[in-house]
């Protein structure tokens, strides 16, 4: 097969790195890709938000399947445009992707198909949201209804708090027009996990779990971000709670959507609350997680080329479940300073080759460019996600570390505690 792969993020790294490893792969093409990516496929200069565009590039490239990373272009009708002209594409339409560009429509959703969630309500006027408040206890938590690269959410100890976050996003306009409408739920107890499962359309097929860590500092002190590490897999995560998520979130959702004449086909990402009462949904997204998806390929073990194309091409009841490698392995964002707010970009980054010569370490890169002098320099808010794999845990996030302090990168930052609720 030709594959082509949208986006330029650690996430489509660890994908083409997935993909590259594929018997069944003749090409991988790229657009745009990362400095990382062009060392396994050819990169094309068109923008991951670019749908046209990126339709016209299968078109002329004569891809078998198309490969969408980040949530934007399939926000934007990537998928229908590619479907229009007869290219496979793993990734949902627009209409089943607003389980990720819309957190109204997802949590209307729950309740019609008895999905467990925390109560909510959903406002476009700030004096009914803030009133509102006055009938709920803290912490609140309130949500930009459309994409917001991860930084959509608050939670906010105190009303004070909450009624700023209402205001940054309905008087202020902080997100835009996805915060013209905000969600404010009822806070959830418990440890949050996410889960990864592929669907055609018709079948769910579980992979596995990953704990992810959205506080820009150790402690989980800090703003919100996409996210600053991961490990897999999560201690809180049993067989159980797969179970138990595969039969009252996963396969409902499934089900509703083509209930609804919108089938979910491509990766469904499963935000979860772990509560002493079960599993909840914090959030449904229509692709893989960064930094989740960098430990999801390093401990599934399949062709990755032929499982996506299964699921793209309504046949992924015919895959056989994926090996998982019981190791675990452990991500640790690099992200330039200044992020999540005003990254600072431009700086040096060296000594990637040598801390990915650390055995079970794959560098994975993200906001990254080589400038005309070759080196290699930082270009958004994550830029490096560090991954390794070990027999145990602690071995991973000793590893991870080591691998980490090899990079010389003065204008970058990243937390020293990844991992730390398991360990």
């Amino acid at each position: 097969m030709k594959i082509l792969l949208i986006g330029s993020g650690g996430r489509e790294h660890a994908l083409a790195w997935a993909l590259a490893r594929s018997p069944t792969i003749s090409e991988l093409v790229c657009a745009p890709g990362n400095p990382g990516m062009a060392a396994l496929g050819r990169c094309v200069p068109v923008k991951s938000d670019d749908a046209a565009g990126l339709a016209l590039l299968a078109v002329r490239e004569r891809v078998d399947l198309v490969v969408v990373g980040p949530e934007a272009p399939l926000a934007a009708g990537i998928a229908d445009k590619l479907k229009a002209v007869g290219i496979a594409c793993f990734g949902p339409s627009a209409a089943a992707a607003e389980l990720e560009s819309s957190k109204a429509f997802t949590k209307d959703f729950c309740r019609r198909h008895a999905i467990p969630t925390a109560d909510y309500k959903i406002f476009t006027d700030l004096i009914r949201a803030k009133a509102y408040l006055g009938s709920r206890e803290p912490p609140f938590v309130i949500k930009a209804d459309g994409l917001a690269a991860g930084k959509g959410v608050v939670i906010a100890a105190t009303r004070s708090e909450a009624d700023a976050a209402i205001d940054e996003a309905l008087f202020y306009k902080k997100f835009g027009s996805a915060g013209e409408t905000i969600v404010i739920e009822d806070f959830l107890p418990g440890e949050e996990a996410s889960f990864f499962a592929l669907s055609d359309g018709k079948t769910a097929l579980p992979l596995i779990a990953a704990q992810d860590h959205k506080r820009a500092y150790d402690g989980d002190k800090g703003p919100n971000t996409g996210g600053m590490g991961a490990y897999s897999p999560a201690k809180i995560f049993t067989q159980a709670v797969q179970t138990a998520t595969m039969a009252q979130i996963v396969e409902p959702t499934i089900a509703g959507m083509a209930a609804e004449g919108r089938p979910f086909a491509g990766a469904l990402f499963a935000g979860l609350m772990i509560s002493p009462d079960g599993p909840k949904l914090i959030e449904h997204n229509a692709r893989f997680g960064d930094p989740e998806c960098q430990t999801l390929v390093r401990r599934v073990q399949t062709d990755w080329a032929a499982l996506l194309f299964a699921a793209a091409t309504g046949r992924l009841h015919e895959a056989p479940a994926p090996a998982i490698d019981p190791r675990p392995c452990v991500a640790v964002v690099m992200a330039a300073q200044g992020y999540p707010e005003t990254p600072l970009t431009g700086s040096i980054i060296r000594g990637v080759g040598q801390a990915q010569a650390l055995e079970g370490v794959e560098v994975f890169q993200g906001g990254t460019r080589i400038d005309e002098d070759g080196l290699l320099r930082a270009a958004g808010g994550r830029v490096l996600t560090v991954t390794a794999m070990a027999d145990t845990l602690a071995a991973a996030v000793q590893r991870a570390y080591e691998a980490v302090d090899l990079i010389d990168w003065p204008g970058g930052f990243c937390r020293r505690d990844i991992g730390w609720r398991a360990l």
